[in-house]
């Protein structure tokens, strides 16, 4: 259980590295410490930008507590700050989750020598770009309103590969939709976590 949480966790990280449209393989050559060195780099990226992110909305709601001293009527601004303060605690869950992310790299990287692990990341990414299309057919018709491409790049991974967990891996149902929902825990934010809960819920159901 342990190395297949593994090589979804890697498989994810080098889903990233590659386009999300065309036809796309993964190259026999390709060495995963290469792309897990490059998913690193993106991901202290992404957590650059969210703290960046959320420190502007913290100094927005500060800005506005400070207008609000100097208006009359200071309950007008109230639900400015509150959504500024929502908007800033938010990007900063983000981005801690992805520092956290970040944080356990070398763990994956010394684990990636595995052969298993390894075998098991490749063979999630191959199968998740030789039907992605056909795979993001199917996650629209359970998506009640939405559409996968409004999702972020991660969260649309994330699903993808619960899907091949499902029906090329046979991982049961219960558990292909934990280890979605732990992968969006440490790689997405509350909204994307309950999202991709809803989506699997559905699409497990439709396959019943």
């Amino acid at each position: 259980m342990q190395s297949r949480s593994l090589s979804r966790e890697l498989a994810l990280l080098l889903l990233a590295q590659l386009p999300d449209r065309g036809a796309v393989s993964v190259p026999s050559d390709t060495t995963l410490l290469g792309l897990l060195e490059k998913a690193l780099a993106s991901l202290a990226e992404h957590v650059r930008d969210g703290l960046d992110r959320s420190a502007e909305a913290l100094a927005r709601a500060q800005q506005d507590l400070l207008d609000s001293e100097l208006q009359a009527g200071p309950e007008a601004q109230v639900p400015k700050v509150r959504e500024h303060l929502r908007h800033g605690i938010a990007q900063a869950e983000q981005a801690l989750n992805r520092l956290s992310a970040c944080l356990e790299i070398p763990r994956l990287l010394m684990l990636a020598d595995q052969e298993v692990v390894r075998r098991g990341a490749l063979d999630r990414a191959r199968a998740v770009l030789r039907d992605r299309q056909a795979i993001d057919a199917r996650l629209d018709g359970v998506m009640e309103g939405w559409r996968l491409t409004r999702l972020p790049r991660i969260d649309r991974d994330i699903l993808r590969l619960a899907v091949v967990d499902l029906e090329s891996f046979d991982t049961p149902s219960a558990v292909a939709c934990n280890e979605a929902v732990e992968l969006a825990k440490r790689y997405s934010d509350e909204q994307g976590r309950r999202m991709i809960n809803g989506v699997l819920g559905r699409f497990t159901a439709a396959r019943v």
